[in-house]
């Protein structure tokens, strides 16, 4: 902590007086540094710290809530301090009108600039034209190598029925890419700033797919974000299967229960 800390405040140019470290992050450092001339920041380290600082920014751009980038290099990304006292549970409707903007924000294809990670677990992002294509081959068989061979096969056999189930060139929206209640800073019943993205254009049912995952948004979301495209329910399902095989390779096999439930949900 003490080594990010001084990173941070070396890369703007202050005197560090005070470092405190900030929970929350599960595949990174956070801490929040406080310099000689009063100035406060968040540092973190993480995968890609100049990519990720490139995502914020694009979240920024679309006019979503995202906190400002200050500096940042290979080892740290330093960010603005945003005011994060409330819940979340009184600010669904702002998170709704937010994502509904930042999904209007659209690319030419389906993929991202760069490559990503969470943790160990790599996340990539090689432009892609179609969509069940991206979502066969650069999210599900990604893990083949990486769970029990039972869950490869039903894994395999979705991923090459995806055109069946997928769109094939839906709206390459701008995605959060990890869109879970931890990743949204709240300040009354405000969204302040979407945090930790793993940004890459993509179906937006992808978000959430995600923030459902463990949060359940009240009907102030689906008010400000929109109606949802038939079949959605059948898709989420699909989209769910990506963060569960990602916590099931990062979190052991505690989760393997939750990768087969999703598969069976989508009769696979």
């Amino acid at each position: 902590m003490t080594a990010l800390a001084g990173a941070g405040a070396a890369l703007l140019g202050g005197r560090l007086v005070r470092a405190e470290p900030l929970s929350g992050g599960d595949l990174s450092q956070i801490v929040r540094i406080t310099l000689a001339d009063g100035r406060v920041a968040i540092v973190k380290n993480g995968p890609a710290p100049r990519t990720e600082a490139a995502m914020l920014a694009a979240i920024g751009a679309a006019g979503a809530p995202a906190p400002m980038v200050l500096a940042a290099s290979d080892d740290a990304l330093v960010i603005e301090a945003l005011p994060a006292g409330g819940s979340l549970r009184n600010a669904w409707g702002s998170l709704g009108a937010a994502l509904a903007g930042l999904h209007r924000c659209v690319g030419p294809r389906y993929g991202w600039d760069a490559d990503f990670a969470f943790g160990r677990v790599a996340i990539e992002n090689t432009w892609t034209d179609d969509w069940p294509t991206f979502w066969a081959e650069r999210r599900l068989l990604t893990s083949l190598s990486q769970v029990p061979a039972a869950l490869a096969r039903r894994l395999e056999a979705l991923a090459a029925d995806l055109p069946n189930r997928l769109p094939r060139h839906p709206p390459p929206s701008l995605l959060h890419g990890d869109l879970w209640g931890g990743n949204v800073l709240v300040e009354d019943a405000r969204v302040s700033g979407l945090i930790d993205p793993a940004c890459y254009f993509g179906h937006a049912e992808v978000d959430l797919a995600m923030l459902t995952l463990f949060d359940r948004p009240g009907p102030a979301f689906y008010h400000a974000y929109g109606v949802l495209e038939p079949g959605a329910d059948d898709r989420l399902v699909i989209y769910r299967l990506w963060p569960a095989l990602v916590h099931l390779r990062l979190f052991g096999g505690g989760y393997r229960g939750m990768v087969e439930g999703f598969l069976a949900a989508a009769r696979a």
